[in-house]
C-alpha cells in the first residue's frame, strides 16, 4: 500500500514531509532542498497535492506543487510521479518535475521553464 503521508528523501538530499491525506486524497506539507541544490538561498517551502485514491489502485499516482521561498526570485515547481510498491514491501516515489521561474517579459519566457 502506497500512503505519501510521513517523510520521503530524495536521491539528491532532498526532503518532503507530507501531511496526512484528507477525505479528498489532499495533502500539504514542505519541501527542503538538500545539499546537491547548491543554493544557499532556498528555505524549506510549502507544498500541496493530490493523490489518486488507493482503494482504486494499489500503486497511485500524485501530484504536487511547491512555491519555493527564495530571497529575491519568484519559482514554482510541479511534481508528477507515482508511487510503487517494490518485491520487499518498500514504498518508492519515482517523479517528474518542472520548475517555472517568473518572466521579466514575454520576450524572456522561453527561458524561464526547466
Amino acid at each position: 500500500q502506497c500512503l505519501l503521508s510521513g517523510s520521503w528523501r530524495s536521491n539528491t538530499g532532498c526532503r518532503m514531509v507530507v501531511s496526512t491525506l484528507d477525505k479528498d486524497n489532499r495533502f500539504s506539507g514542505f519541501y527542503l532542498p538538500g545539499p546537491a541544490a547548491g543554493n544557499s538561498e532556498l528555505l524549506t517551502s510549502p507544498l500541496e497535492g493530490s493523490q489518486q485514491d488507493i482503494g482504486l489502485v494499489p500503486q497511485p499516482t500524485f501530484s504536487f506543487t511547491v512555491n519555493w521561498r527564495l530571497r529575491e526570485t519568484a519559482r514554482t515547481t510541479v511534481f508528477l510521479g507515482q508511487c510503487y510498491v517494490d518485491t520487499n514491501g518498500e514504498e518508492i516515489l519515482h517523479a517528474l518535475w518542472l520548475l517555472r521561474e517568473a518572466a521579466d517579459s514575454p520576450a524572456e519566457d522561453w527561458k524561464a521553464t526547466r
